[in-house]
């Protein structure tokens, strides 16, 4: 009799019945992924005997008569016709799927959609006498009843929505069969075995083939049953396909396009958003189902809770790892967490973003980076940005706990949402910039999109939370002379401003902020704004008044100022009233993080101004580039402030305003197309704009299919002198690439640029 051991992963065949010759010895089967097992016939293949099986349906091992395994059909190879169904699937760029980037290349398919492979036997299958089944597996203990098991005999047909499998043709001793998954199957590694059950004297006796590889099996946003289909072309390959694209910052008034390459084909990036899946604890049964996936995602991206992908750093100080604007894309912080499974430093809000759009889009799910300029960051759920002055016209950072952040970066993912009415599918709002925790988690998201613009904040996940970050109103307090803080300004319309993200198709940014809001002071808008007020703590009064507001403010300077530059701010008054007015303030300036929080004063200046009927009058303060040049963070970004009181009348104004200080951009030139195999040079330059000189100067460099990201040391740039170097490629990819170059120092940081390169085939 044989024996089994450890669960069918080794055992034992021996031959002997009162009719056979004396037993021989046994001879053991190992089943492995990446191992061959040997039959006792000497033959090396993936072929075990796994059990014998009565018609009754009791499992037992029985003896096998001399001859009867040479007579059974047995699988030699199992080809995955990897190129052909790549194509099909959209999965040719993948690297780890390409004969020219790997030795080995893998299945990558997605589901709800055929594919094929080829069965080599050691002789003709017959369909009259030989029963094949496949199996599929996935997980570390695979298991029919839940999902992670499934096995199926080849049929004739195709049943939608199901596992199945049929032959499309054979060709002597191969068999071509069709396999079809379902359209909600488990996205993850699936392995593949093959069974082929033989009747031997009244019993079943079954012989396993298992296939050394796995395949890859991804959502599939071409698919019309998938909860992720997208039905626009363009946009498909746009938000799944493309590898580069842009992150934006800045301000509002000043938008910069930061060039970021995604690479989700790239290297082990595919690898490493399975191995987070498998690690996160997130149970099978919800593998399909992308709702609850990309909250999870969320949370894998950051590391505060979880140990995950980036850590985040607001400080300015970076001690052994990167400052965040230092990465050009997603994929060398990816590789380095496959490599160690440790949490990569550093990250902020436009990375967290890349990388998500980069661990999506490489899952098959639809994913685009998305900026909110003004955006707030409400902390007691009120749906309200408190600002407070004290008496003297400076901000009172003693009570400013709610910021707004000059802007902020998420993502956006698009799926259907069955568990919400009907209307708010599409795209869906998901967070993994670490901020506030939900359900006691760093995580936030997905929200519908739409839910936000009509204010249903009571819809999941973390809608009020969004909801704050896109239309929250502005809500300015002060200390008046008597001590008492009162409500001296509502400003409905400061938060949410040019939200944005790069196209599909084309290089320009395209404006969604109609999507999150509807239009400023509009009747929708503040009809969503009081419905989703109602969940809020704070019911706010009407605008304080005290007397008449007879002198008219305004803030004005110019945002066209680049880094190495002077600057002047000035406020403008005009006394519309019959009589004189007597106005105090200050005009003051700080550099700031982009989160809004304050770093440090550059200049604070009071005034105090008499203003006859009907005259104007207008305060200038000087900010000299020595006011600010060694007090800049890593955005180059200032908080304006501007206090007025009028004396006679106890009006105040109070405004904030934001400045971004411009940077050059690389000028990156190339003087021929590319070509597979083949180096080329391209020039980078740009002129330093500083009056000082940048020291420890690093220039880095990539692009998919062009270079991979690539770190190069460079001398001490002088003040005002122009930088300039060349750089060697060596594409490895045909099409259309983008390459990224960023130029980094201890003075200035983020100089980038890009430029698209046709690379032709060998």
């Amino acid at each position: 009799m044989g024996c089994v051991k450890s669960s069918l992963k080794t055992f034992e065949l021996a031959r002997g019945s009162a009719d056979s010759p004396p037993p021989r010895k046994p001879v053991s089967f190992h089943i492995t992924r990446n191992t061959y097992a040997r039959t006792h016939t000497g033959v090396r293949n993936n072929n075990v005997r796994v059990a014998d099986v009565s018609l009754e349906g009791t499992n037992i091992l029985s003896s096998v008569p001399a001859g009867i395994v040479e007579e059974v059909l047995t699988v030699k190879d199992v080809n995955f016709n990897v190129v052909e169904n790549a194509t099909k699937h959209y999965t040719s760029e993948y690297d780890i799927a390409d004969p020219e980037e790997t030795r080995n290349p893998q299945l990558v398919v997605r589901r709800g959609q055929k594919f094929e492979i080829t069965l080599q036997f050691n002789r003709a299958y017959d369909v009259k006498k030989d029963d094949l089944r496949l199996i599929f597996q996935a997980g570390e203990n695979p298991m029919p009843s839940k999902g992670t098991h499934v096995e199926f005999v080849l049929s004739d047909k195709d049943e939608p929505k199901k596992w199945g499998a049929w032959i499309t043709r054979q060709n002597g001793d191969y068999l071509q069969v069709t396999i079809m998954t379902p359209s909600n199957c488990y996205v993850g590694k699936w392995e593949l075995k093959v069974d082929v059950v033989k009747k031997i004297d009244n019993k079943h006796s079954i012989f396993r083939y298992s296939h050394r590889d796995p395949i890859y099996l991804l959502f599939n946003p071409w698919c019309k049953d998938d909860m992720v289909y997208m039905p626009n072309e363009r946009e498909l390959k746009e938000y799944v396909l493309n590898e580069s694209g842009k992150i934006y910052s800045g301000t509002a008034r000043k938008i910069t396009p930061k060039p970021w390459n995604f690479g989700q084909f790239q290297g082990n990036v595919l690898d490493c958003a399975m191995k987070i899946l498998d690690e996160s604890g997130l149970n099978w049964s919800v593998r399909g189902n992308p709702i609850p996936l990309v909250r999870k995602i969320s949370a894998l991206v950051n590391a505060p809770d979880d140990g995950g992908i980036l850590v985040g750093n607001w400080s300015g100080e970076y001690p052994g790892g990167k400052s965040p604007l230092s990465w050009t894309g997603s994929v060398a912080i990816l590789e380095e967490y496959y490599k160690t499974s440790m949490p990569v430093k550093y990250g902020q809000c436009w990375v967290f973003s890349g990388v998500v759009t980069t661990i999506c889009r490489a899952l098959g799910i639809p994913t685009r980076s998305v900026t909110n300029f003004a955006s707030a960051h409400d902390t007691d759920g009120t749906i309200t940005i408190d600002i407070h002055f004290d008496s003297e016209g400076e901000l009172d950072d003693s009570r400013n706990f709610d910021s707004v952040w000059n802007f902020h970066v998420w993502n956006e993912v698009f799926m259907a949402r069955p568990d919400l009415p009907t209307g708010f599918g599409g795209w869906q709002a998901i967070d993994a910039t670490p901020q506030e925790t939900s359900d006691g988690v760093y995580c936030c998201g997905p929200v519908s999109v739409e839910a936000i613009k009509q204010g249903e904040v009571n819809m999941p996940f973390d809608a009020p939370f969004v909801f704050a970050e896109v239309n929250a109103d502005r809500v300015y307090w002060s200390v008046m002379p008597d001590g008492e803080l009162v409500n001296v300004y509502i400003d409905k319309g400061a938060v949410g401003k040019n939200i944005s993200t790069k196209a599909a198709g084309v290089s320009d940014r395209e404006d969604v902020t109609s999507r999150y809001k509807f239009s400023e002071g509009s009747d929708g808008e503040r009809v969503a704004v009081l419905k989703a007020n109602q969940l809020g703590s704070t019911i706010h009064k009407d605008i304080y008044k005290r007397g008449q507001n007879d002198v008219k403010f305004s803030l004005l300077f110019n945002d066209d100022v680049f880094v190495g530059q002077d600057f002047e701010i000035q406020m403008k008054m005009v006394n519309n009233s019959k009589d004189t007015r007597t106005i105090s303030g200050r005009l003051a300036c700080k550099t700031v993080f982009y989160t809004g929080v304050p770093f440090e004063k550059c200049k604070s200046e009071p005034y105090k101004v008499v203003l006859k009927s009907g005259e104007v009058k207008i305060i200038t303060v000087k900010v000299d580039v020595d006011d600010y040049n060694d007090k800049l963070q890593d955005c180059c970004l200032m908080d304006i402030t501007a206090f007025g009181r009028v004396d006679e009348t106890k009006q105040i104004f109070t405004k904030t305003d934001e400045l971004r200080l411009r940077k050059p951009h690389l000028t990156i030139k190339v003087s021929e197309h590319g070509k597979v195999g083949q180096r080329m040079k391209v020039e980078i330059s740009f002129v330093n704009p500083l009056p000082v000189t940048l020291t420890r100067c690093r220039l880095e460099v990539s692009g998919a299919g062009l270079q991979e990201p690539l770190i190069i040391k460079q001398g001490s740039v002088e003040a005002k002198k122009t930088f300039m170097t060349s750089v060697d490629l060596l594409p490895r990819k045909k099409g259309d690439r983008e390459l990224i170059a960023l130029f980094s120092s201890d003075q200035l940081d983020d100089i980038n640029g890009s430029v698209t390169i046709h690379v032709q085939p060998k």
